[in-house]
């Protein structure tokens, strides 16, 4: 398929079909997000980390036969990287010119008609962000001794960014929200991140699905507590179980209702979680502790909610 198919192709619920398959639950936003690019739209998605945006954007990518090229925003990310730069030493030696020209993400993204994906965007400083302007606007820019560049039609901004953290974030400005569509992509349900965990684990057995169900679970409570401002993505649920796997072959636990087994789990919470989740900094709290709590509801106080079957 052309870049110049892309656009066109009267057959895009078909390709919703092929790429769903890379997906688990996420239906609705993948064709949110495949109708905003397909209509030649640029897109903020806006949600938690662990929530399968860059598994989407990369699914759509493959099956367009796009590359996906990724920049992490952060202070160091200035228009001359975006962008691209002249070599120093062949300038030297020949002075300026396009032959010795280094293409930034943008201008490749832009050459080769494929995604431009900016995670952590509102991290990025804002004379940076200011030159995705013209790109997106005008799908050119124009660089000091190159001349324009133009965009082929495949070629799209995707930015990501968390909202629930604003520790070093810059405030986007209204020209910039101005040209980006938006979509919010929060946590899937239960079961789509317990056949998550199934998967990217590749655990299987009795012992093994219990410890996806409670993996999930104690997960998702940490995104609940009162004292945690930011909980573990379905990322901790991934590496509780696999941890907590490789514990159990240590401690010779081979059944799910072994009385070794809870702690087991309290054990692999700590070293899969502890890292993941963000104490509020008014609670006089650690993680190990809200940890702590998180079990014993799952384990002491609701035990036939743990239980097998």
């Amino acid at each position: 398929m052309t870049a110049q198919e892309v656009t066109t192709d009267p057959d895009l619920a078909a390709s919703r079909e092929r790429i769903a398959a890379h997906l688990v639950g996420r239906e609705r936003e993948l064709e949110l997000a495949l109708a905003a690019v397909a209509a030649g739209r640029d897109l903020v998605l806006e949600g938690p980390p662990g929530t399968s945006k860059t598994t989407m954007l990369g699914a759509i990518a493959a099956e367009w036969g796009i590359p996906l090229l990724f920049v992490e925003g952060n202070a160091d990310l200035t228009p001359a990287k975006l962008v691209g730069h002249h070599n120093p030493a062949r300038v030297l030696r020949e002075d300026y010119s396009a032959d010795n020209f280094v293409p930034g993400p943008l201008v490749e993204a832009m050459q080769s008609g494929g995604f431009l994906y900016i995670e952590e965007f509102n991290r990025a400083p804002e004379d940076t962000l200011n030159a995705l302007l013209t790109a997106m606007a005008d799908r050119a820019v124009t660089v000091p001794r190159v001349g324009r560049i133009e965009a082929l039609p495949t070629f799209r901004v995707i930015a990501s960014m968390n909202p629930y953290d604003n520790v070093g974030t810059t405030r986007l400005s209204t020209s910039v929200h101005d040209r980006l569509n938006r979509l919010a992509v929060g946590y899937q349900d239960a079961p789509a991140e317990e056949r998550i965990v199934e998967l990217r684990s590749g655990a299987t057995g009795p012992l093994a699905e219990r410890l996806v169900r409670d993996a999930v679970a104690v997960t998702r409570a940490t995104r609940e507590h009162p004292d945690v401002r930011q909980g573990s993505s379905v990322r901790g649920a991934i590496d509780l179980t696999l941890v907590a796997l490789r514990l159990a072959e240590l401690r010779d636990v081979a059944e799910p209702d072994a009385d070794a087994y809870p702690s087991l789990v309290l054990d692999g919470m700590i070293v899969a979680l502890s890292g993941r989740i963000h104490v509020d900094e008014a609670a006089e709290t650690t993680p190990e502790r809200v940890l702590r709590e998180i079990w014993e509801d799952r384990f002491l106080l609701e035990p036939h909610a743990a239980a097998p079957g």
